[in-house]
């Protein structure tokens, strides 16, 4: 994973914020449409682009992206009306936070799923074969709904650590 800061901000302001936040690869005095190049150029190299932007210069860059996170606070109507995402604070380290917060996500949806369907497969085995009547499934499928509620709700106990 890389990160890059392309802006449309002088070269020295853009290192400042460079440096505070550790990224190395800084592109200042971008127009929309350089920012928008490097996007395509990127996602062509087979690489995936996610895009943090503000302002109403950046929707068409968010547009392209994989994924597009606006700065909701200060951010432009064009930007946040393009973003997937969009982060109610406007401090950078909210995308980091997001982003664990989404693979959190990511990883109890498969397990709901992989619970749901294992469920549901063993019943379906098991009524063929007659080892269960209708209670018993209907129990065990309500069961299985019940523990797929309590597993999701484990993102609520989400501190992003």
């Amino acid at each position: 994973m890389s990160v890059a800061l392309l802006t449309g901000d002088r070269p020295a302001p853009a290192q400042v914020v460079a440096r505070q936040v550790g990224i190395e690869d800084v592109r200042a005095d971008f127009s929309p449409q350089a920012k928008l190049q490097c996007i395509h150029n990127w996602r062509a190299a087979g690489k995936k682009v996610a895009m943090v932007g503000d302002g109403i210069n950046d929707a068409p860059s968010l547009t392209a992206a994989d994924v597009s996170i606006g700065m909701g606070a200060r951010g432009s109507d064009a930007a946040l009306e393009q973003a997937d995402v969009i982060l109610m604070h406007d401090k950078i380290e909210n995308v980091e936070h997001a982003v664990r917060l989404s693979r959190r996500a990511r990883s109890i949806i498969r397990q709901n799923i992989a619970i749901s369907l294992g469920v549901v497969f063993f019943l379906i085995v098991s009524a063929l074969a007659e080892k269960i009547n209708l209670t018993t499934g209907v129990i065990g499928h309500e069961g299985s709904t019940v523990i797929v509620i309590l597993n999701g709700l484990r993102m609520l106990l989400f501190h992003g650590k």
